[in-house]
């Protein structure tokens, strides 16, 4: 059985509709990428998933539990930690106090954290707010680790980084894959960084499954067509 599985996954803004049959599977310690051109449907299927946006048709399971039947907070204890588009951090709280704020029982504590993400040790004592934008995603992630998930969602997690954190974080979650043993859904443009950690590939176009399979075998046509690269 899938760790997550959606199945025709349908979901709407009022009258505007912007999911029409998703599917996606992915399995414990599988990484994924999610991919598609801007207004694709990318955030929209993350937030149905994640319970902030409710699908009206289709079929949501993580571990069995049917996720349509959850608000947010109880399918985050089920597991499922997210990394949000825009970074998001608790600004007038100091780094320390963002990491312990969402924690949970598990093996990631603070002290894991920082060994992923050195920089959070040294900016422990100081607030988020005042941290560079490359810090905040290290502290975003951190957050969303401190909540000990099976499976963690990056939504643009490199987006608008410069190229020396981008390959920080890049390297953070091929580490992640190889030692943590946790799945992760990665939403993200940078075909070259997500072929060398994701073990599958889903684009998404007009809200709709466009092709799916291994990034190694993605035709070159279908990526300018879907990706623009």
């Amino acid at each position: 059985m899938s760790l997550l599985s959606l199945q025709g996954v349908e979901a709407s803004y009022g009258p505007a509709q912007a999911l029409f049959g998703v599917d996606l599977e992915i399995d414990e310690g599988q990484v994924v990428a999610l991919m598609g051109r801007n207004g694709m449907g990318k955030s929209t299927t993350i937030k149905t998933v994640c319970g902030m946006l409710a699908a009206s048709a289709g079929r949501l399971q993580f571990d069995g539990h049917d996720l349509r039947r959850l608000p947010s907070h109880k399918i985050a204890r089920l597991g499922i930690g997210l990394v949000p588009e825009g970074r998001r951090c608790f600004a007038p709280l100091t780094v320390e106090e963002n990491l312990i704020a969402p924690a949970r029982p598990g093996p990631w504590d603070f002290k894991r954290v920082a060994e992923l993400f050195p920089r959070l040790q040294e900016r422990r004592a100081q607030k988020a707010g005042s941290l560079s934008g490359g810090e905040q995603q290290m502290l975003t992630i951190g957050r969303a680790l401190m909540t000990n998930p099976r499976l963690l969602i990056l939504d643009e997690a490199t987006e608008g980084l410069a190229p020396v954190v981008r390959q920080e974080i890049w390297s953070a979650v091929a580490h992640l894959k190889a030692n943590a043993g946790l799945a992760i859904l990665v939403v993200d443009k940078s075909l070259k960084e997500l072929s060398a950690i994701a073990d599958r590939a889903v684009i998404l176009s007009k809200g709709s499954n466009a092709w799916s399979g291994g990034l190694e075998a993605l035709p070159a046509e279908t990526a300018d067509r879907f990706l623009g690269v």
